[in-house]
Formats: structure tokens, C-alpha cells, sequence
């Protein structure tokens, strides 16, 4: 607890590559960011721009938040977080997470059957290939290597990399809400990249984080937005929470929603799912409760907002995640939260 970096998420792309990502790295690096962080979901992969933004800069941390692990087998994820981690000398930082049975099933015909094993199978492999110790294998049942299943031709060996990798410790974080799923972030990662988190609240992680290491991060995305209006400044994160909690997932498995409830908000979550699933979608944001989009974002004047940021430094949150469309966001960003 204390001092709070500051990281940049550009995530995935929409329609279209954005014009000025690589200028709002670069300025996120002048003005002291600790880290940016790319993501993919069905569309641009988390890869490909931060190598981009890697040969441009030349401090800042570059993160995945996050490489969806069924886009690529552990020793594929090694492979670019290893060769990344050499292009950048040292910087990379890979983010992973299970993603959701509608894009691991749907998007890249993959099950979604028991993602805490399939993620303790897949971090440990990584591991494995980092620490380069011996030939790397996997008993499975996920992730079998060697692979000697249907169709193996019964020739295949545990190979080690040719690449020596730059660093063995090279950071793994986990993308995580549930509570089993955060304890194994805190007990398998070095750092955790929550969805939702309010430093109000601290007591609905508490437990699944006791048996985190030192020198573990949580890096949290926070929305920031400067505004004498509170109610308007709100807005956007109420359409924000209204989408996850009501239409991302099914009606009765929605992860999103179920955090919700965790905080303290479960009649709320269930009334704006119950609006958004029957298309209103306004009515569903305008139910989301002021106080709970409140507490995960930084929204109202500068004073209020410094006033606020000591809840987060006393919180076991060491970086705010922020995204900008302008180098203006960016400075006002950086001096309310660096000084």
C-alpha cells in the first residue's frame, strides 16, 4: 500500500486500427506511466501492437491485458512473451485470462470446461519454458505434451527452447473475478488484473488475496473523468456496468453480474439484467446504483478526485489502469495521480 504508477490501456480495437495509439504511448512514457497494456477479444490479437509500441519506446512496461489463453497453446504464449520480453530488453509483462465459453467456444471452437485447471496447467507450462531447466512437459489432461492422443504418430518428445529466455521471472499476471479464481491468481501469478474493483469494498477480495506473495500487483482499470457534473460524468460507466451485468453472459451465468452481487449489489444486478435482457437498454443504465459506478471510477472535479485517490493508495491496488483518447487526458491523468 502506498504510492500508486500509473498504467495505459489501449485494449483491442473496435471497427478500425486507432489513428494515435502509438503517440499515446509514446506520451505515456514521457510522462512517467509505469506500463500499457493491449488486449483482444475477437478481433485485433494483444500481440501485435505491443511489439509495435516495444520497437518505439523505450522505458515503459508492455502489458497483455489480457492474451486469451484458448487463442494459443501455452507454448505458444511462451514463445511471444519470450521473444517479446528479448525485443523490449525486459519489458513485457503477459497478461492472461480464461475469457468467456461465448468467445473460447464460439470464436475458437475450444471447451470451456474447468478453466482454474486449464489455467494452473497452462501458467505451469509457461513456467517451465522460461526456466529452460529441462525439456518441458505436461501430464495433462488439458495441455498434454507430449501429445500422444487421438492421432499422434507416437513421435513426439519434450523439447526445451532454443532461445534462452531473457528473464525466468518474466511477470505473469491473471485476468480474474471469482473468488477461486483470484486465489489462484494470488497463488500461481505475480500480479492480478481485477475487473471491478472498489477500494470501499476491499473486504469482497481480502480473503482470496491473503496468500498472495510480496511484491505482488494489482493493476485496476479505473475510469477518470474530470467534471463538475457528477451525474453526466457518471453516465458512461452506468452504460458500461448495465452491458456486463446485463447482456455479457447468460441469464443465469453471468460473472460479471455475480461480482456485482458480491459487492453488495445483488436486487440491483438482478433488476438491470432483467431490463437489459428485454432490450432497455437505457432503463437498465439509468438502474445501475450512482454509488456502485461511483466507487470504481475517478469522476468529478480535479479536488475531488485527488480527495478520492487516498482511498485507492490505501488499498493493496499498485497501479490505476486509465485509457485516453488525447495527450491533454493523458497529462491531466498523470499530474492527479503522480503529482
Amino acid at each position: 500500500m502506498g504510492d500508486l504508477k500509473l498504467g495505459l490501456q489501449l485494449g483491442y480495437w473496435s471497427s478500425h486500427p486507432p489513428e494515435n495509439f502509438l503517440g499515446l504511448a509514446q506520451e505515456a512514457e514521457r510522462l512517467g506511466f509505469d506500463s500499457v497494456w493491449t488486449a483482444e477479444a475477437y478481433g485485433s490479437d494483444a500481440l501485435t501492437p505491443l511489439a509495435w509500441i516495444g520497437g518505439q519506446t523505450s522505458r515503459i512496461r508492455l502489458g497483455t491485458g489480457v492474451c486469451q489463453m484458448s487463442a494459443r497453446t501455452p507454448t505458444a504464449t511462451a514463445m511471444a512473451a519470450l521473444t517479446l520480453d528479448h525485443m523490449s530488453k525486459g519489458r513485457m509483462i503477459l497478461g492472461l485470462g480464461v475469457s468467456g465459453p461465448q468467445v473460447v467456444e464460439g470464436w475458437y471452437g475450444q471447451p470451456f470446461s474447468k478453466p482454474l485447471a486449464r489455467t494452473r496447467e497452462y501458467i505451469s507450462i509457461i513456467r517451465q519454458v522460461l526456466a529452460r531447466e529441462e525439456p518441458v512437459a505436461n501430464p495433462g489432461p488439458h495441455y498434454p505434451l507430449p501429445y500422444t492422443g487421438e492421432g499422434a504418430w507416437g513421435l513426439g518428445k519434450p523439447l526445451k527452447p532454443i532461445v534462452h529466455p531473457l528473464r525466468k521471472d518474466l511477470p505473469i499476471f491473471l485476468g480474474a473475478e471469482g473468488p477461486k479464481n483470484v486465489a489462484l491468481a494470488a497463488e500461481i501469478a505475480d500480479g492480478w488484473l481485477p475487473l471491478y474493483y472498489s477500494p470501499f469494498r476491499q473486504e469482497v477480495y481480502s480473503a482470496s488475496l491473503s496468500n498472495a506473495k510480496p511484491g505482488f500487483e494489482i493493476t485496476q482499470g479505473v475510469v477518470v473523468r474530470i467534471t463538475d457534473d457528477m451525474a453526466e460524468g457518471l453516465m458512461p460507466i452506468k452504460h458500461m456496468l448495465a452491458l456486463y451485468v446485463g447482456g455479457m453472459g447468460a441469464k443465469d451465468r453471468n460473472f460479471h453480474k455475480e461480482l456485482v452481487s458480491r459487492m453488495g449489489f445483488e436486487a440491483e444486478a438482478n433488476r438491470i439484467q432483467d431490463l437489459y435482457l428485454a432490450g432497455k437498454k437505457n432503463e437498465a443504465a439509468l438502474a445501475v446504483p450512482d454509488r456502485l459506478a461511483d466507487e470504481i471510477s475517478l469522476v468529478g472535479p480535479a479536488a475531488r478526485i485527488r480527495e478520492r485517490l487516498q482511498a485507492w493508495r490505501e488499498t493493496p491496488v499498485t497501479s490505476l489502469l486509465v485509457s485516453a483518447r488525447s495527450s491533454a487526458e493523458l497529462r491531466t491523468v498523470a499530474e492527479l495521480v503522480l503529482g
